[in-house]
């Protein structure tokens, strides 16, 4: 038994080892900059739901999660609605830290921030600002005494639009719409809903419409205010996000 006992040792050793998480050196707002950049805009800033996204926090994946085993092939493999994102094993488990460090319940201020998020270099974010956002937005004076929480402006050029969680947000977009052009007539409105499937709009006069789709008929053109921010999402990188945050707070 005595001679065993090394190696029940050993064994013991590795399996708990090989339970703990991915050790990481991401800082905790590299963390928040990664969520805002991939989650938020569909789960919400506090991950309670936010634009078409379901609330994470209460749902039995997450519940029955411990340190990214059950998070992470939905990141790796996506799900209806939510594409894939290419990320390591030590950025699901600081992801799923992130998640887990809200409570289910209560309606307070459920997570510990960081102290401050503002960590970038604002000479660096002017000159991204100025290479990336200034020909669509020449100047963005006052939007710091606007809105003062530098997580929820961040959340704001990130995504604008997105809610950032329960209390929904403070920027105002124009919505997404929709042309819809068959044989007889041409119709534009508001979208509400549009897959490989089916189209819905709310027209001019503010009828409900539906159009069942069959490959590219009919022909439907989408008119998307946030398209420039949608394609610029995969481009940020956690720097870039520190740095433009750190000059637009300066903006008051």
């Amino acid at each position: 038994m005595a001679n065993r006992l090394p190696s029940i040792l050993l064994l013991s050793l590795a399996l708990s080892l090989s339970a703990q998480p991915p050790q990481s050196s991401a800082t905790d707002a590299d963390v928040t900059a990664t969520y805002a950049k991939l989650c938020a805009g569909c789960h919400g800033a506090d991950a309670r739901g936010g634009s078409g996204g379901p609330n994470l926090i209460r749902t039995s994946l997450v519940l029955n999660d411990r340190n990214g085993e059950l998070i992470g092939p939905v990141i790796r493999e996506g799900r209806e609605g939510m594409p894939k994102f290419d990320l390591t094993p030590t950025q699901i488990s600081d992801i799923a830290a992130f998640i887990h460090n809200f409570k289910v319940g209560g309606y307070d201020i459920s997570r510990n921030p960081p102290p401050s998020i503002v960590t970038g270099n604002a000479a660096a974010g002017q000159a991204y600002f100025a290479k990336t956002c200034a020909g669509c937005h020449a100047s963005l004076n006052g939007i710091a005494s606007r809105i003062t929480d530098p997580k929820q402006l961040q959340q704001t050029w990130l995504m604008p639009g997105s809610g950032g969680g329960r209390g929904g947000g403070t920027s105002r977009v124009s919505p997404t719409t929709v042309t819809v052009a068959t044989t007889s007539a041409k119709v534009t409105g508001r979208l509400l809903r549009i897959d490989d499937f089916f189209v819905s709009l709310v027209d001019a006069e503010g009828t409900p419409v539906t159009f069942t789709r069959s490959g590219d008929v009919p022909k439907v053109e989408l008119h998307d205010p946030l398209i420039g921010h949608r394609k610029l999402l995969s481009t940020y990188s956690d720097t870039d996000i520190h740095n433009l945050t750190a000059y637009l707070v300066t903006l008051k």
